[in-house]
Parts: structure tokens; sequence; C-alpha cells
């Protein structure tokens, strides 16, 4: 970064970099943002723009990053501040709760219409990694605040509810009118195979 950027002027375009990336990704989608409307929009120069990130990808996966630790650090708390043992219809209605903020969310428009595929396609190999391995910690983080977890396969716990997740790319297919009652026994099913002696 250049020296004539503070820290908080730094802070602030990237915050308005990742707010107008936000924008565009619900009016326009990743294929027809360009880097010159975000820079118009945050009203920096274009080479302003990469001094921050070196594409716009970069900036838009920035931004569904942010957003996926938000959810994860909602779901982390509130499981935190549970007093008592939790059962396996708790810790999936937690989970559904989560699917459905992100159903609500313009993270779904990204998801079915293709834009998240695009985007991950896009990134570098290393990018999409290192999102997964922060997955797998966060997976981790949860299951040692829920008491008979089994901690043996975190990974393949992890791989697990991100496909739930994916499941939402195809609510048409599944069918509408069933989708959250199917979403739910997809949960409970990955949630089972997580515990050990937590009551049903």
């Amino acid at each position: 970064m250049p020296k004539t950027f503070s820290d908080s002027e730094r802070e602030y375009i990237k915050q308005r970099l990742r707010e107008e990336a936000k924008q565009c990704l619900t009016l326009y989608g990743v294929r027809k943002t360009t880097v010159d409307e975000l820079v118009k929009r945050v009203k920096i120069p274009k080479g302003t723009f990469y001094l921050f990130y070196d594409s716009k990808e970069l900036l838009f996966f920035d931004v569904f990053c942010a957003f996926h630790d938000e959810m994860q650090e909602k779901i982390l708390s509130e499981i935190a501040s549970v007093e008592g043992p939790m059962n396996v219809s708790q810790l999936t209605e937690f989970f559904f709760k989560f699917y459905k903020m992100v159903e609500e969310s313009f993270m779904l428009q990204l998801m079915t219409n293709g834009n998240l595929e695009l985007l991950i396609r896009k990134l570098p190999p290393e990018v999409a990694v290192k999102h997964a391995e922060n997955d797998d910690i966060n997976v981790e983080q949860l299951m040692a605040l829920i008491p008979n977890m089994k901690s043996d396969n975190i990974p393949a716990f992890s791989a697990a509810l991100r496909g739930v997740f994916l499941s939402m790319l195809h609510k048409h297919e599944i069918g509408e009118e069933i989708f959250d009652d199917a979403l739910k026994i997809l949960i409970r099913g990955v949630v089972i195979q997580m515990s050990e002696g937590v009551s049903l």
C-alpha cells in the first residue's frame, strides 16, 4: 500500500469496495460487473483498485468470505450461549437457521445464477483451498463447543455441511414446496453422524 493512505483511509476504501461489489453482484453478477464500474462507484482511480485487489474476482470472493464468516460467527456465538447439553434436534435447527439466513441474503442469487461457480473457477486454486481449510477450522471450533461430538474426521464433516449448503442450488429440482423439509433431513443426517452420545 502506498504511504499516502493512512490506515483509516485504507480501511475505508476497502470497505467501500466491498459494499459496492456486493451491490454490483446483486444487480449485475460477476460477468457484467467491471473494475471500471466499481472504481466509478467508489470514486477512486483504477490504479488504486489494484493496490487492494489483483482482480475483481478476488474482491467478490472477499465479499463472499466476509458474509460466510459473519454467518458462522453468529452460529458459533449462538451455540456457545446455549446453557445445558444440546441435542440433535437443537443442532439441526441451528444449522437450518444458518442456511435460511443465507437463502434470504444476496448470496442465494449469487449461487443460483451460476455466478458463485464462475467466481470460484476464476480464483487462483490456492485461494479456494485456503477457504476450504478455514471451513474445516470453523467446524472444529463448532464441534469443540458441543460435548460428545466426534472429531476424527473433521474435513469430511465440513465437506458434508458444504454439500448440504450447495443443495440450495437445486431447490427447484428437489421441489420448492418440500425443500425446507428435505434440507432439515439432510442436516439432521450430518448432525447424527457428527454426534457421539448426543441425545436425539
